[in-house]
């Protein structure tokens, strides 16, 4: 860890049965009819929908995209903010992750991998260390009709992502800066509650999982935590306790770390951008989209299944006895390599 870090402010299916909550929106021409004034974000906020209404004056009811879970009033005006967060231990320490809704985790060169952390519920104030994007980020990012904050990329990377219709924040945009107390390139910070306050939603968010209740959740096995594999060089840790799990071998500053109430891991393909890194290393590219196994850790237990995805649509998952939902909360989302990456289950 770098001696002095920064201060910051502490702060994570398919068809449903019956008792399926349904996402309620109500449309432009209500608040047109209704001259309903801008939305405006509030700490104190219950939430926003699962089908947010981006444009101004809504009014909106039913589940948060990101959590499923329940909420009303206003939706946010900024769009899901999706920001690239170093996860090595140069990245001592993470700043901003317990404000996160949903965390993805992704293989990056040299068998280190790096975190897409989706802020849109609450926005704290300072994140990082943040760096660059990957073509991975693509499927990641989509779903969630998200703007991506990283520190730059790759040429072949920055034209695939712009080709892929995703708006991105680099370095020198709003709220970016520089800590002294850190060595390049791990002292880039964004103060994310500056950018958001210059970005617009311009579309309704989806629900990026098929959230439901953990009543509907199958037994499945025990399961006091996991191992996920995702090369010789990295694997992350999960213990469960407390109805949460804990990483084990994270990088979070002290009481600023997110706790999902899921893990859910997606085995995945896992090929090459086609160029090198500085060091010489090739750079792997996750291909977020097709099908794989699914393996949902929630309670304690592990239920298998199925989970399947088109670039720009939400992940279902599945069972052989029919649809599987992610019980509503904070999940994180391992995508582990279905070559060179295993999954270790703690019984």
């Amino acid at each position: 860890m770098v001696a002095n870090p920064p201060r910051f402010d502490a702060r994570p299916h398919g068809r449903r049965s019956g008792s399926r909550r349904r996402h309620a929106v109500v449309g432009v021409v209500l608040a047109t009819v209704l001259g309903l004034s801008g939305c405006t974000h509030s700490s104190n906020r219950t939430g926003a929908p699962p089908q947010q209404a981006a444009a101004q004056g809504m009014t909106v009811s039913g589940e948060w995209p990101l959590t499923g879970l329940p909420t009303s009033g206003a939706a946010p005006r900024h769009p899901v903010m999706v920001v690239k967060i170093d996860n090595s231990a140069a990245s001592k320490p993470q700043v901003g992750l317990s404000k996160a809704d949903l965390v993805t985790e992704e293989l990056v060169e040299g068998g280190s991998t790096r975190l897409a952390v989706f802020f849109y519920q609450h926005i704290p104030r300072l994140v990082g260390p943040v760096r660059s994007m990957r073509a991975s980020d693509i499927g990641i990012v989509k779903p969630a009709k998200a703007v991506l904050v990283a520190s730059g990329g790759a040429p072949p990377t920055v034209r695939r992502v712009k080709a892929a219709g995703i708006r991105t924040f680099t370095d020198g945009a709003p709220g970016y800066h520089r800590v002294p107390t850190r060595t390049a390139p791990y002292n880039l910070f964004m103060t994310l509650t500056k950018l958001a306050a210059t970005v617009t939603a311009k579309t309704a968010v989806p629900s990026y999982l098929p959230f439901g209740s953990a009543k509907d959740l199958p037994k499945g096995r025990p399961a006091t935590g996991l191992s996920a594999v995702f090369s010789g060089g990295h694997t992350t840790r999960w213990a469960y306790a407390g109805g949460r799990y804990t990483c084990q071998n994270g990088f979070a500053a002290t009481g600023d770390s997110f706790r999902p109430d899921t893990v859910l891991v997606l085995r995945v393909k896992v090929g090459n951008a086609g160029y090198l890194d500085p060091a010489g290393n090739p750079v792997p590219e996750t291909t977020f989209t097709g099908t794989g196994a699914a393996l949902l850790f929630h309670g304690g237990r592990v239920v298998k299944g199925t989970w399947k995805k088109a670039l720009d649509s939400a992940i279902s998952l599945s069972t052989p006895a029919g649809p599987l939902s992610v019980p509503a909360g904070h999940t994180w989302i391992e995508l582990v390599p279905r070559n060179g990456g295993r999954v270790v289950v703690s019984r």
